[in-house]
């Protein structure tokens, strides 16, 4: 799964992100630091699909530009009644199709939305991931396998990730999801 994909990446010559860049050292897919560029920060999803939507109707708002991932987080505290979807070709890496973001109008967290294309078979190692919380405390999500679209849907509050920060970026926000959503990928991998 992961390693194949990087393993297409590096066979690509593209410039990889901390990450994968982490990866493919300590796995041996990349021998020496200096045989691929790194990507500079913020950078990886300036060529993502951006819509805002109104989180009641589910209509679409606006198509944003690159330029709306340098907003700081709490743009959504000022506009509760949007969301954000994102779609990059990065999420395939890890095995996610978008990623939406909004603010919960109740306890005020940023909610994370997303599917997870894995057979329903990886639902140990993905509840043992989401259980491992770095800070040590289980994280609160919701998650549900759809057999009929044959993924497995998760909700998280991004305020419990390592990295988080509020007033952040949203960009930076972003890249913080997509570190967590690349280190359950490769656990799942690593507990196949």
């Amino acid at each position: 799964m992961l390693r194949t994909k990087i393993g297409r990446l590096l066979a690509d010559k593209a410039e990889l992100f901390k990450e994968e860049r982490e990866y493919a050292l300590r796995t041996g897919l990349l021998k020496d630091e200096s045989d691929i560029a790194e990507a500079g920060d913020c950078t990886r999803f300036k060529e993502a699909y951006i819509e805002v939507g109104d989180k009641e109707t589910e209509n679409l708002v606006a198509v944003k530009g690159p330029d709306f991932l340098d907003n700081p987080i709490t743009y959504f505290k000022d506009h509760k009644n949007e969301f954000m979807y994102l779609e990059s070709d990065w999420w395939d890496l890890v095995g996610v199709d978008a990623v939406s973001l909004e603010i919960d109008d109740v306890f005020g967290n940023y909610d994370v939305m997303l599917g997870i294309r894995l057979q329903k078979k990886y639902g140990n190692a993905i509840k043992s991931y989401l259980s491992e919380n770095p800070d040590g405390n289980p994280m609160a999500n919701d998650l549900m396998f759809d057999s009929n679209e044959g993924i497995w849907s998760l909700n998280f509050s991004l305020n419990e990730i390592k990295g988080f920060e509020d007033g952040m970026m949203i960009g930076k926000a972003y890249e913080v999801i997509y570190s967590y959503l690349f280190g359950l990928a490769e656990w799942v991998e690593s507990n196949q």
